[in-house]
């Protein structure tokens, strides 16, 4: 059970050693925002990609998986250089002051993590997609490649 008061939340506990009810401090209301704040600072989802593609803003969809995953299909304009190759050498070439939004399969792959902890030793301003290539297909965006789907679905989101 949950209460609120004076903007901390607590939980209440049973002790299974004493039998009793004990109220126990679990997260402030500050603990909460900076948590949220902190998931919005490092990851974004496709319909933000999408719009910050389509607005001209500073940012690059970075496709972190192998060349072959890319070639088959890819978020348009994306550019790709896989988690294991990234170094200064494979980045000496890249804008510092554009924001890289890296990305992978989905929900079952982490080389967009990798990827995106990679790019941020290297010293760029990094994002991670939710949901990867999957979820921007879901989202109803197209994809280029060789299985690459030139239009969309019919884009609609919810958030």
């Amino acid at each position: 059970m949950f209460c609120m008061n004076s903007f901390r939340f607590y939980k209440i506990v049973k002790r299974s050693t004493f039998g009793k009810t004990k109220l126990l401090k679990q997260h402030t209301m500050e603990t909460q925002i900076k948590h949220y704040e902190n998931k919005l600072a490092f990851e974004m989802d496709p319909s933000d990609l999408f719009d910050a593609l389509n607005n001209g803003e500073k940012v690059i969809a970075l496709d972190a998986r192998k060349a072959f995953g890319f070639d088959a299909e890819h978020i348009p304009n994306a550019i790709n250089i896989p988690h294991r190759e990234m170094s200064l050498e494979t980045t000496q070439h890249l804008d510092r002051d554009v924001l890289y939004v890296t990305y992978c399969d989905g929900i079952g792959c982490n080389a967009s993590t990798k990827g995106a902890l990679n790019m941020t030793k290297l010293g760029f301003k990094v994002k991670e997609l939710i949901g990867g290539i999957e979820w921007w297909k879901f989202d109803g965006y197209a994809t280029e490649g060789t299985k690459g789907v030139k239009e969309g679905l019919k884009i609609e989101c919810a958030c």
